[in-house]
C-alpha cells in the first residue's frame, strides 16, 4: 500500500496540534483580559470568563495531543535512525565477508599455482616417474577443482 500519497495531509495534521494551542491560547488571553462590556461589538457574549475557562481546559487537551504527535514523530525518526544505522553496519559486515572470501579463494589459487610450479621443478631437475605420477595426479586435481 502506497501511503506517500497521503504525506501532505499527514503533514498538516502534524501541524494542526501546534496551531489550535496557539490560537487557544490567544482565544483564552483575549477573554480573560476583557469583560462584557468590550465584547458588545460582536453581540451578546455572556460570561466571557466562563468561556475563557473552557478554551482553558480545551488548551491543555491540545497540549496533550500535541505532546503525543511530537513524541511519535521523535520515537519514528529515531527508529529510522537506527533501522539507518542497522542496515549500514550489516553492509559492512558484508563488505567484509566478501573480501575475506575473495583472500581466501585468492590465496587458495596461490597454493595450487605454488604446487604447480614446484612439480615442474622436481620434473626438471628429476624427470622420473614418480614425478610423472604426481605431475598427472596434480592435473586431474586441477581438471576436477581447478578454477
Amino acid at each position: 500500500m502506497n501511503l506517500s500519497r497521503y504525506q501532505p495531509w499527514v503533514n498538516l495534521l502534524t501541524l494542526l496540534p501546534g496551531t489550535s494551542l496557539t490560537l487557544l491560547t490567544i482565544a483564552v488571553a483575549f477573554l480573560r483580559f476583557y469583560n462584557e462590556e468590550d465584547f458588545r461589538f460582536l453581540g451578546y457574549l455572556a460570561q466571557p470568563r466562563v468561556w475563557s475557562n473552557r478554551l482553558t481546559v480545551a488548551a491543555l487537551v491540545v497540549a496533550v495531543v500535541n505532546f503525543c504527535v511530537e513524541w511519535n514523530l521523535r520515537n519514528r525518526e529515531t527508529n529510522r535512525l537506527a533501522q539507518e544505522e542497522q542496515r549500514r553496519s550489516e553492509d559492512t559486515a558484508r563488505a567484509a565477508d566478501e573480501r575475506a572470501e575473495e583472500r581466501e579463494r585468492a590465496a587458495r589459487r596461490a597454493r595450487i599455482q605454488n604446487r604447480w610450479i614446484i612439480l615442474q621443478v622436481q620434473y626438471q631437475v628429476a624427470p622420473g616417474e614418480d614425478t610423472r605420477a604426481a605431475l598427472g595426479n596434480f592435473v586431474a586435481f586441477l581438471q576436477e577443482y581447478g578454477e
